[in-house]
Parts: structure tokens; C-alpha cells; sequence
């Protein structure tokens, strides 16, 4: 009897994943998902990095020759309020009321509004490793008649570099965990295709613990 009952629920667990996962071809929304949620991330990624070296560049600018004043309270003012708000009502504004009356790819607007709150935190992760590198070795450069740009190429970023790529990693997982608040304007992220599954099957269990584990993966394998 305890044998029959063990078949039984075995048979019922690959029966729900093959309802949940399989039939009807439901497995495509998770790759869908997985693509969609890997674009937005490496374009966001790419777009943070580029923006928030810009921005920090800019303030250390600033801090080390007291110009750029206009631009610089402009970037502290962009840095404090991305840092300041939600994620999530980001993206919301961007596409519900920056983009409302335009035809524009769901998925651009997810590279967008995660980019620009990634270059928010990457800014102050590069200055912060700019700042690390001994007021010494800038001094030094600049006894030796090298201007702002040589100082900061030769002899700052090359330090500085190694503090920041941990951190810049760290910020990389992050932005892949937070695509998932794409499902809030209607981005078929991984978060997402486990949500339409389940409203079809209403079977949860499968398609949840699925994206958690795919989560997982790509985490502990770009932590690695």
C-alpha cells in the first residue's frame, strides 16, 4: 500500500509538471522570459556603466578642481532622488507617463528605466573607488606636469579599478534580480512567464520554483 501511494504521487508530481511546464508548449514563456530578462539586464548593465562613469567623473571633477558647479549639483541632484525612489515607480513613470504616448518596445523601456537607476548606485561605486586611491599618488602626478585626464588614466583608474570591479559585479546581480518588477508594465520577464503559466494551470509550485532556480544559476554563476 505504501509502495502504490509513493508511485501515485510520483505520478502526479510529473504529471503537473508536464501540465505546467510541457504541455501545450508552456515552457516557451520561460525561455521568452529568460531572454527578455538577460537583454534588459546587459542592456541596462551597459547603459548604467557608461552613464555612471559620466556622472562620477563629473563630481570627482568637481571635487578635485571646483568647476563643472552646474553640473555637478545636477548629477547630485539625479544620484540622490534614483537613489531616493523605488525602482519600480522609476519604471513606472518612464513608461506610463515619459512614454505614454508613444509606440515604444516594452523591453527599451525596461533597458532605460533599470539602466538610469543602475547609473545612479555605479556612480557613487566609481567614485567611491576614485576617492580610495591616496591623495598622494594624484599630487605626485601632477608634480610631474600631468593634467587632470593623464593623472586620472595612468595613475588613478588602473588603482581604483580593483575596488570598484567587486562592487560593479555586485550591482550586475542586482539588476538581474531586479528585472523582475518588469511585470509591472506587462515585460514577459521570468517573473512574468511563471505568472502566466500559473494563471493557466493555477498550479504554482512548478513554474515558481523553476524561475527561482534559473535565478539562482545566473546569480551564483556571474557571483562566481
Amino acid at each position: 500500500m505504501g509502495i502504490e501511494t509513493i508511485e501515485n504521487e510520483q505520478q502526479t508530481l510529473i504529471d503537473r509538471f508536464y501540465n505546467t511546464v510541457i504541455y501545450d508548449g508552456r515552457y516557451k514563456y520561460i525561455l521568452e522570459g529568460l531572454a527578455n530578462t538577460l537583454i534588459i539586464a546587459l542592456g541596462a548593465g551597459i547603459l548604467g556603466v557608461i552613464l555612471g562613469t559620466l556622472l562620477a567623473l563629473i563630481r570627482n571633477y568637481h571635487e578635485n578642481t571646483n568647476k563643472l558647479k552646474i553640473l555637478n549639483l545636477l548629477a547630485k541632484f539625479y544620484i540622490t532622488v534614483i537613489r531616493g525612489t523605488p525602482s519600480i515607480l522609476q519604471l513606472m513613470i518612464i513608461y506610463y507617463v515619459i512614454f505614454k504616448t508613444t509606440s515604444i518596445n516594452i523591453v527599451l523601456v525596461g533597458i532605460l528605466a533599470f539602466g538610469m537607476n543602475s547609473a545612479a548606485y555605479v556612480a557613487e561605486i566609481i567614485r567611491a573607488g576614485l576617492n580610495s586611491v591616496d591623495k598622494g599618488q594624484k599630487e605626485a602626478g601632477a608634480a610631474l606636469g600631468l593634467d587632470y585626464r593623464k593623472v586620472m588614466t595612468y595613475i588613478v583608474f588602473p588603482q581604483a579599478l580593483k575596488n570598484i570591479l567587486p562592487a560593479l559585479g555586485n550591482e550586475f546581480i542586482t539588476l538581474v534580480k531586479e528585472t523582475s518588477v518588469g511585470a509591472y508594465i506587462g515585460i514577459v520577464e521570468l517573473t512574468k512567464a511563471s505568472d502566466i503559466i500559473a494563471s493557466r494551470t493555477y498550479d504554482y509550485f512548478f513554474p515558481l520554483i523553476l524561475i527561482a532556480l534559473i535565478y539562482l544559476a545566473i546569480t551564483y554563476g556571474l557571483s562566481k
